[in-house]
């Protein structure tokens, strides 16, 4: 009786010593991981290195008023807003969809985004992520384009967000962007475009922080009517949400216009005020 009474104890404490060890491990895993270099799950605009946590769903809601700088003429922007609203959904810890619809153009935009390697504290530096786009512009139409094909309305963008987060006030993100073009103005743009993008936060107070990015064409066309995406905005966190205010000198919110197509000039007119709201399920 003792003898068996004894076996129970000792199986069960070193079950015990087991799952604590694992614990351990765990803990230990967990705290080797640098996490949230961005709250969102955008730098401002562009993609962060931050993903939707496996089952989550996010709710996105963006607005992008018209040009502040034309005054009472469009009523500071209200006038001429764009519109986004979308969907992101965590298929793993590592691996996200998501699906938008925006009235610039009536894109419909899909997205997949890949964690390839996170940041450690006493091991790898960065966090290293694989960022695609793919746009259906639903706005053109053989009235306009008589000979359109259904790939004309196609438009891609490969990313390589690679952020470090230095400190917890503190992120930088540095981002290769191409993009790619089936039907383009060949005076005013490229087919294949490449960028090279950078953003940043600094973390004012506990719910908030600063954010910026900018994005730089290279090898822009002679005829260049656009200017290097450059916007800057503030976090909010209230719970459940990340809310973000900005400026920005481009309207467009898919990642194909966004990069190439921006119109305004933060020294000479075209600035545009909106927000993010991300709701996370």
């Amino acid at each position: 009786m003792m003898l068996g009474l004894s076996m129970l104890f000792a199986g069960s404490a070193m079950a015990q010593d087991d799952d604590l060890m694992k614990e351990i491990d765990q803990k230990a895993d967990d705290k080797e991981i640098a996490t949230a270099a961005f709250k969102g799950v955008q730098v401002v605009t562009m993609q962060s290195t931050k993903l939707a946590a496996k089952n989550e769903w996010y709710f996105v809601v963006s607005h992008r008023f018209g040009d502040l700088t034309n005054g009472l003429d469009n009523f500071f922007g209200l006038d001429n807003a764009y519109t986004k609203i979308g969907g992101i959904y965590g298929v793993t810890d590592w691996l996200s969809l998501g699906l938008s619809r925006h009235t610039y153009n009536k894109v419909f935009e899909g997205s997949a985004k890949l964690r390839l390697f996170p940041q450690q504290n006493d091991g790898f530096p960065v966090t290293i992520v694989a960022y695609g786009t793919m746009d259906v512009n639903t706005k053109l139409s053989t009235d306009e384009y008589p000979n359109l094909n259904g790939s004309d309305r196609l438009a891609y963008t490969a990313q390589l967000p690679i952020s470090r987060k230095f400190s917890e006030s503190f992120s930088m993100e540095l981002n290769p962007v191409y993009v790619h073009k089936n039907l383009y103005d060949a005076l005013s743009e490229k087919k294949d475009q490449f960028l090279v993008a950078a953003g940043g936060r600094y973390k004012v107070s506990k719910r908030l922080s600063i954010n910026f990015e900018y994005a730089a064409r290279m090898g822009q066309p002679e005829m260049d009517m656009y200017t290097n995406p450059l916007t800057v905005g503030l976090d909010i966190e209230t719970g459940g949400h990340v809310f973000q205010l900005l400026f920005s000198n481009s309207q467009a919110m898919n990642d194909v216009a966004y990069f190439t197509n921006a119109a305004g000039n933060w020294d000479g007119g075209g600035i545009f005020f909106g927000f993010n709201m991300y709701r996370v399920f």
